[in-house]
């Protein structure tokens, strides 16, 4: 993770928030967003979590590139980053995503690591953000046997859901994936309003596949097609499909 202001190769980085957002209120330091944090009482884990600092990072923003170094443990408060893997051929991929109160598996795996990161994080709304130094967030592993559990259950919850990801684009009907995706994206009016790109990498395969899928359940009735946006026409033959997984 990156802190810096401005912008670096045209590209929005993290930039450091003086607004005082660490300090959520008089009585509660920002940590205790995180529920399994809450409960720490060691001061010297305290005094490490007092030096983190926080990050605003601007919707559409860049968090992190593939190949940079991490240098931060990135605590979410407040929004959503979409982790993704971009291929030599354009094709893209949605990993998973930090929402509000998470942390990012590559992040730790990097910073346990010592590796670069192997994708790109990306805010899809404006993010806030507590930023741990590398160093500092070696120190707190050491020192504190409840944040190791912390790191590690995070880190575990993580790869679970990357794994149950991989087995669904190897093993899993595209069209049943596609299903549960329109169904879980729609509004209350079924609207879904996504691009056949977007639903390609959520997907985890190629933008020409999802629009021959989902001319395939137009052509069902399933839902109508217009530019950007899908409506959902029978929930229930959806539901049904989707059930396949």
């Amino acid at each position: 993770m990156r802190i810096a202001t401005g912008k670096a190769g045209g590209t929005h980085v993290l930039r450091r928030s003086s607004h005082g957002w660490l300090a959520m209120s008089s009585m509660s330091p920002w940590w205790h967003a995180f529920p399994a944090l809450r409960e720490i009482r060691d001061p010297r884990w305290h005094a490490i979590m007092d030096k983190a600092h926080a990050v605003a990072v601007p919707a559409g923003a860049s968090v992190f590139h593939a190949g940079d170094t991490c240098r931060n443990y990135l605590f979410v408060l407040e929004g959503s980053v979409c982790v993704a893997k971009l291929a030599e051929t354009g094709r893209e991929i949605v990993l998973y995503r930090v929402g509000s109160g998470e942390t990012c598996l590559l992040t730790t795996s990097c910073l346990i690591a010592g590796e670069h990161y192997p994708a790109q994080g990306i805010a899809e709304t404006g993010v806030r953000a507590a930023a741990l130094a590398a160093d500092l967030f070696h120190e707190a592993l050491a020192i504190s046997p409840e944040f190791r559990a912390f790191v590690f259950a995070s880190f575990g919850a993580r790869l679970t859901e990357l794994m149950l990801l991989i087995e669904a684009i190897t093993f899993g009907r595209a069209d049943a994936r596609l299903a549960r995706r329109l169904l879980e994206s729609g509004s209350a009016s079924g609207e879904v309003t996504v691009t056949h790109q977007q639903l390609a990498a959520e997907l985890g395969t190629a933008r020409e596949v999802v629009s021959r899928l989902l001319k395939e359940f137009e052509r069902q009735g399933h839902v109508r097609l217009a530019r950007a946006r899908i409506v959902i026409v029978n929930h229930d033959a959806l539901q049904t499909l989707a059930a396949v997984l």
